[in-house]
């Protein structure tokens, strides 16, 4: 043999050996692990890592350990009150024995699926459409155990479930749309009688406190008044009793020639006025038979016995203390004068004013 065979040959069987020992490294990543089976019989499980096995003769299969989120298909359910719905799910797995995920089920996520099928579509049919609708975390956890108490058997655990969608028939729809829009006119029926009572009872109420409130303002308002009345009356009374205490004094020392004379004085008043009717609130005979005998006329002049101001004093009180101090003539022109020049609205006639007290001066000294 020349050395260009012996040097294929060589490295033939490097190649070879190669090959051969190749095989018998098995490297596993850290979410695996490998099944180990030698001549059609289990050795052990490979983990993690660098791993020698016999060459040639070895079978290792590989199970992932994560996670694994399966899809339920959609499938139509009849519930219980016969309302076909159409319901998916998501199912979530982990592999915690993979020498029972191999070897107790032939594929283990095609056996979850439909294990989950059925029990979903067994589930649902024992439950009324509203049930599903308004009880879904209850369906996912009965759901979930039930799955996983079956699934143990293959080294699965079913870490959680959730269903995705619930969609009913489309009549079934159309009714709940309905069933929804009267329910809900139901409710703002309700809500508005509510309002409405509440309004009624509220205006009733404040039109009761407005007329209590009405009546205490009206009671309130009759008490004041009479009140103001009852001291109007009695300010009065008293004014006309210190009017006739007044008239009392200043008539005692006057004897029946000067009453005549007042007397005339207020007849000329009543003369002056504009009344087409006039009454006198005195005898007239007894004042024209006065006035003669005033006058000269009669043959006597009746005599007044003048009151004793002694005796009116200690009645009425003293004449000073009722009367005041009487002013004198330039007392009254200097008080006329100092109201003419305070600039007040009112306007005096200063000839007519000084005349008037002139008279009553005049009267003041016969009288005494």
């Amino acid at each position: 043999m020349d050395i260009g065979t012996i040097l294929a040959i060589v490295i033939l069987v490097i190649i070879a050996v190669i090959a051969v020992m190749s095989s018998g490294i098995k490297i596993i990543t850290p979410y695996e692990q490998g099944i180990y089976m030698r001549l059609g019989r289990y050795i052990r499980v490979l983990n993690q890592g660098f791993n020698l096995v016999a060459p040639m003769v070895n079978t290792v299969v590989r199970i992932d350990l994560r996670t694994q989120v399966l899809d339920v298909p959609r499938q139509e359910v009849i519930t219980k009150d016969n309302s076909p719905t159409n319901v998916d799910a998501i199912i979530y797995i982990k592999v915690i024995d993979p020498t029972k995920a191999f070897f107790q089920v032939t594929n283990y996520r095609t056996a979850t699926i439909y294990l989950a099928q059925t029990t979903l579509r067994s589930l649902v049919g024992d439950m009324a459409l509203d049930e599903i609708l308004s009880n879904r975390q209850k369906i996912n956890l009965h759901l979930r155990d039930v799955l996983d108490e079956a699934t143990d058997k293959w080294g699965v655990k079913v870490e959680g479930v959730e269903i995705r969608e619930v969609d009913p028939a489309g009549k079934v729809k159309d009714a709940m749309e309905e069933q929804t829009s009267a329910e809900r006119l139901r409710r703002a029926a309700i809500l508005k009688a509510n309002g409405a009572k509440t309004a009624a009872i509220l205006n009733a109420e404040g039109s009761k406190r407005s007329r209590i409130l009405e009546a205490e303002g009206l009671r309130a308002a009759k008490i004041l008044e009479a009140e103001g009345e009852r001291l109007a009356i009695i300010l009065r009374a008293q004014g006309e009793a210190q009017n006739l205490r007044i008239l009392s004094v200043g008539a005692g020392p006057l004897d029946s020639k000067a009453l005549t004379v007042l007397s005339l004085d207020t007849m000329k008043a009543l003369g002056n006025g504009q009344a087409t009717k006039i009454i006198f609130p005195f005898e007239l005979t007894k004042l024209v038979e006065g006035a003669s005998q005033y006058l000269g006329i009669s043959r006597e002049t009746p005599a007044r016995q003048i009151t004793d101001m002694a005796a009116l004093e200690k009645a009425v009180g003293k004449a000073d203390e009722i009367l005041g101090p009487i002013p004198t003539a330039e007392e009254l022109q200097a008080g006329l004068k100092a109201q003419s020049s305070s600039g007040k609205e009112e306007e005096v006639d200063t000839a007519l004013t000084e005349s008037a007290v002139e008279e009553i001066i005049e009267r003041t000294k016969k009288q005494t």
